[in-house]
């Protein structure tokens, strides 16, 4: 396999999983939800290729997917006490598989379902983090690898060459802006037929936390400063769209980006909240992906999330 193929792979797969953050005192407080479904990409399943956690689980999707034992969804669905619960989250997901079967990015245990066959007429609660691999933007990431740190233009990728951005704005036209934006479209159709399948359901759609810097930091990230920040601007231009999709459905955004600012591939090993290019995680120790959230990354989604779920209302549910 070729050495950018390889990294594709290990970016669509994910990065590893994390402990349970949020304290016992969340459960005792805020709405009751009674039946809970996750979805999302590689960022919701916090997958993790192997960890001190241990390796991935097929308890819920096909071990192909690398979903964390201890993923955000199911922090947050344990702190809940939520009695029904099911993430269908798996590396690689695009808002096409909400409704048709995914192959996920190791060939392990078979297709993942639809992501909305787990969905009911009594679901309440419902979790999206989705959009990135529509857009592409982790295929992206990954041409953004130079060891040269941008020093290099005439050699061969990996060891240098162009660039990221050069490559996805050349013509003085950036298509990964132009990808992001038409996602839009796709994801709003999706959070409508939730409410349509779902219809008691609370939906929020949960964005991407601040794992890009604001300027570079070669050679603790092997990419050139140019590169780095047109890879955080891109993030919050799908922060943006994921924004306007949740206002246009009626679905409540959770900014993980925000409260994670500080907390980028550039910071020391025990401050950020994703891996850079360096697959090694010292957070639970474990073989990370590139820019994909790490343990200490997933603790924070899974606080944030549960922080918002506590303190949103929710219609009493019937009894079943």
């Amino acid at each position: 396999m070729a050495m950018r193929q390889w990294i594709r792979l290990m970016v669509a797969v994910g990065t590893v999983a994390g402990t349970v953050l949020v304290s016992p005192a969340a459960q005792a407080s805020g709405p009751r939800y009674r039946e809970y479904v996750a979805m999302g990409d590689s960022w919701t399943a916090d997958v993790v290729v192997a960890s001190t956690a241990g390796l991935p689980t097929n308890k819920y999707v096909p071990l192909g997917c690398a979903q964390a034992t201890f993923d955000y969804p199911k922090q947050v669905a344990a702190a809940l006490n939520v009695p029904k619960f099911f993430d269908a989250s798996c590396g690689g997901a695009t808002t096409d598989n909400f409704t048709k079967p995914q192959s996920p990015p190791l060939p392990i245990g078979g297709d993942n379902p639809p992501q909305f066959a787990h969905l009911t007429p009594t679901t309440d609660l419902v979790t999206v983090g989705m959009g990135g691999n529509d857009a592409g933007l982790a295929g992206a990431v990954v041409d953004c690898l130079d060891l040269s740190g941008g020093h290099a233009p005439w050699l061969p990728y990996p060891f240098g060459g162009a660039g990221c951005k050069a490559k996805w704005t050349q013509g003085g036209v950036d298509r990964m802006s132009q990808n992001i934006d038409a996602s839009q479209a796709k994801l709003v159709a999706g959070l409508n037929q939730i409410r349509q399948i779902s219809p008691r359901a609370k939906v929020f759609l949960v964005n991407y936390l601040a794992a890009g810097p604001t300027k570079g930091c070669y050679p603790q990230q092997p990419a050139s400063a140019v590169d780095l920040v047109w890879i955080t601007e891109k993030l919050r231009d799908l922060n943006a769209m994921l924004a306007r999709a949740a206002q246009a459905a009626g679905a409540t955004l959770v900014d993980t980006y925000t409260p994670t600012v500080g907390h980028d591939v550039c910071q020391a090993p025990n401050v950020r909240y994703a891996e850079g290019f360096l697959p090694v995680s010292l957070n639970q120790p474990a073989l990370a992906v590139p820019f994909h959230p790490n343990s200490a990354g997933a603790n924070a989604q899974a606080a944030i999330v549960t922080s918002v779920l506590t303190r949103t209302s929710v219609t009493p549910a019937t009894r079943y």
